[in-house]
């Protein structure tokens, strides 16, 4: 009985010595894989810390990669959510804090800021258009005039001076308001504010902007018209309530980024505003009487 054993024990050492061999001519073989395992997660390392130094050149380049399907999807409609679009802009007007408290979810679950749905600005650049055009068919004097005057309300007013507003917060909250990384944490990720979410800002303060100013001025012209006081103070009040929600929304926007701080800088105009107001009317200054000189060359 231990004779068969000891014959059974001498089969199985030569298997084992046998596997054992294998095994470890194969680590050894693989010495050059595990080698590039380990080169490629160090080049991998260091691409992760080249692109966390990168600073504000990833963010743009991140911005300039998506604009292209931001563009393509302006002409599919079916793309579009206009049912959330009406209910960011009913919320833009009642309870703009609820508004951004969304761009938190839409970060958790699209890895970024910035809407990468272009209704919102679709939407916009549509009912600036109509408003124009009512404008243009109470004070205009000729088809021409009335078709420059409604593409640079759309083209000028609304996009080209989003767009400078929105590079200007981009610029100022990247290079002065970000928040440095706790203890220089060698690990932390840098976040850094996307263009398209400064343009977002800018459009989502636009909108009431837009009402007080179009929609709600069109119905207050005979009153804002009529040369008295009255009309004076109605629109500059009118005007200094729009500016200032206007740079209220604007703070609101950046204050929801978790990165940056001081973003109560955004609320200084309004302290401008203040002043200005009061100056503005003791001096007989009509703001409505002003623009519609700007655009129609008369009241």
């Amino acid at each position: 009985m231990r004779s068969s054993t000891t014959m059974a024990a001498a089969s199985i050492r030569p298997s084992v010595a046998a596997a054992g061999s294998a095994a470890f001519s194969a680590s050894s073989g693989s010495g050059s894989g595990s080698g590039g395992y380990s080169t490629t997660h160090t080049s991998g390392s260091r691409g992760r810390n080249a692109a966390s130094g990168g600073g504000s050149a990833s963010g743009t380049q991140a911005a300039l990669h998506m604009l292209p399907l931001y563009l393509r999807r302006i002409v599919k409609w079916r793309q579009m959510d206009l049912e959330y679009t009406a209910w960011l802009m009913l919320q833009l007007c009642t309870n703009p804090k609820l508004a951004y408290r969304h761009t938190t979810y839409h970060k958790q679950t699209h890895n970024q800021w910035a809407r990468d749905d272009p209704a919102f600005v679709v939407i916009c650049s549509a009912l600036v258009s109509f408003s124009a055009t009512a404008y243009c068919i109470a004070f205009g004097h000729s088809v021409w005039h009335s078709l420059l005057t409604v593409l640079s309300a759309v083209v000028v007013d609304f996009l080209l001076l989003g767009v400078a507003i929105g590079t200007a917060g981009w610029l100022l909250s990247n290079k002065y308001l970000r928040a440095s990384v706790p203890g220089g944490h060698a690990h932390a990720v840098e976040q850094h504010v996307e263009w398209l979410y400064a343009f977002d800002v800018h459009c989502n303060a636009y909108f009431p902007l837009f009402l007080l100013l179009h929609v709600l001025q069109y119905f207050l012209l005979p009153l804002l018209l009529s040369g008295g006081f009255i009309g004076c103070l109605v629109s500059n009040a009118l005007y200094a309530v729009a500016l200032a929600y206007y740079h209220y929304v604007t703070f609101l926007g950046y204050n929801a980024l978790p990165f940056l701080e001081h973003t109560e800088l955004f609320l200084y105009p309004i302290g401008v505003l203040a002043l200005l107001a009061p100056l503005s009317l003791l001096s007989g200054f009509n703001p409505s009487v002003f623009v519609l000189r700007v655009y129609f060359g008369s009241s």
